[in-house]
């Protein structure tokens, strides 16, 4: 079989993930659960002789698996390559197509995790498949996970796995998932593909403000409802100040060198936003950041609540989280009361014989290209398995059209990829697995 019939498998196996729902809410009572998908995931594994490792991790339909492809020098650090089964909800009233349809059109596939990431599963199911039909052997182990529960911090997923079976991950020293190696087109049209190196640390909180319940038509000095949404407008209307990380300085030098473009400190967010659709995900890295995202408060509306409370997205830089705690402590005030799940900062650097094959893996198939480390505004399962010792990187190659508003799909409706990147992906993460 060849690697382009490989890659046309890619695309099929793309759709057919997406087409199996693996919606997870974050609430057990209503999330559906990665177990029909991994179910097809072990199935296409076996057919073609692997073993696997099926692993329920507690909680309702929550399932892994993961498997081993020997390397010709078993003695070298296993790479491991992990993606996650879970995606976010999706109306399907607000879509084009149904979200879950998988439907192959106008040079896409279309549907939840098209992007988020369904796309890099079906990639690594299709050469996961390939190099057993073809007996071929990499020059190391390669460890393929297919993971529950990353959309909800990993819990059921990576972080469960990481506590649990640490064994499944034996000898592996670097990893390759999600959100890196996708082009981005800068000026005259040089394609630069940015690889992720760093992604900031996720808090997320729930701020809980008491106050005196009473009757709503009354005068009220202690009203939660009032003290929680001062506090919220505090925080959301609050900007952290500048911090310049060394993957984001690298990524900025690299962009100057290929476009002539300055991005002076005093004028930082001016200076990305020429970076076009790339500029949200790029500008959210330069500070930390604080979005509430829910309020909640009372059950009826002429009865003044005891309790209010509200949901806040952290995302915060590496070697920043000391001094966030300081500066939210100033923003609340002490009367707020904040519990949180977090999640740390990762940061690796961009060097080493990894990066050169990711390098030489894209110019091969886009001759031209540039190559650039970037950080993540978000996060993905790198946060867990970086306790392991593994150094962790974002490598999904994608070429994509100039015009589409890539980051803009992650969680997004209308979620899709082209095709032409996935088969582009196959070749790219062929060549990569052969050199790495």
């Amino acid at each position: 079989m060849s690697i382009e019939t490989a890659a046309d498998e890619a695309v099929t196996l793309t759709s057919d993930l997406i087409r199996i729902d693996t919606t997870n809410t974050g609430d057990p009572d209503t999330l559906v659960g990665e177990r029909a998908a991994a179910e097809f995931v072990a199935e296409q594994l076996t057919e073609v002789g692997y073993q696997i490792e099926y692993v329920e991790s507690g909680g309702r339909n929550r399932h892994n698996v993961i498997t081993r492809l020997a390397g010709a020098d078993p003695s070298r650090g296993a790479l491991l390559v992990h993606g996650h089964l879970d995606v976010v909800p999706a109306d399907a009233s607000e879509w084009s197509v149904h979200p879950f349809s998988g439907a192959i059109q106008d040079g896409y596939v279309w549907g939840r995790g098209a992007v988020d990431m369904k796309d890099m599963l079906g990639i690594m199911l299709a050469l996961a498949r390939h190099y057993k039909r073809e007996n071929i052997v990499p020059p190391r182990d390669i460890i393929f996970a297919f993971l529950a529960d990353e959309e909800a911090g990993g819990k059921y997923g990576a972080q469960w796995l990481v506590d649990n079976r640490p064994d499944l991950f034996e000898g592996a020293t670097e990893a390759i998932s999600e959100v890196g190696g996708f082009s981005i087109s800068l000026k005259d049209d040089v394609r630069t593909y940015v690889v992720e190196t760093a992604e900031k640390g996720i808090r997320w909180m729930k701020l809980r403000v008491r106050g005196t319940a009473g009757h709503g038509s009354m005068i009220h000095h202690d009203n939660a409802v009032t003290k929680l949404a001062a506090a919220v407008a505090r925080l959301g209307q609050h900007q952290f100040p500048l911090v310049l990380t060394d993957s984001v300085r690298e990524f900025l030098a690299g962009v100057t060198e290929i476009t002539g473009w300055d991005f002076p400190e005093d004028d930082i967010d001016g200076a990305v936003a020429k970076l076009g659709n790339i500029s949200r995900m790029i500008g959210a890295t330069l500070r930390d950041t604080a979005n509430p995202t829910m309020l909640t408060a009372g059950y009826k509306s002429n009865v003044i609540p005891s309790v209010a409370e509200a949901a806040v997205d952290c995302r915060i830089l590496p070697g920043r989280m000391e001094a966030f705690d300081r500066e939210l402590d100033e923003i609340l005030g002490p009367d707020i009361e904040k519990e949180w799940m977090e999640l740390p900062p990762v940061e690796t650097t961009f060097d080493g014989a990894l990066v050169d094959a990711m390098t030489a893996s894209i110019t091969a198939e886009d001759p031209g290209a540039k190559v650039l480390p970037y950080m993540l505004s978000g996060g993905t399962d790198a946060k867990s398995f970086q306790t392991l010792g593994i150094r962790n990187f974002g490598f999904v190659p994608l070429q994509l059209p100039a015009d589409l508003d890539f980051s803009g799909l992650f969680h997004g409706v209308d979620e899709r990829v082209p095709v032409d990147a996935l088969k582009f992906g196959t070749r790219v993460l062929d060549r990569f697995f052969r050199a790495s």
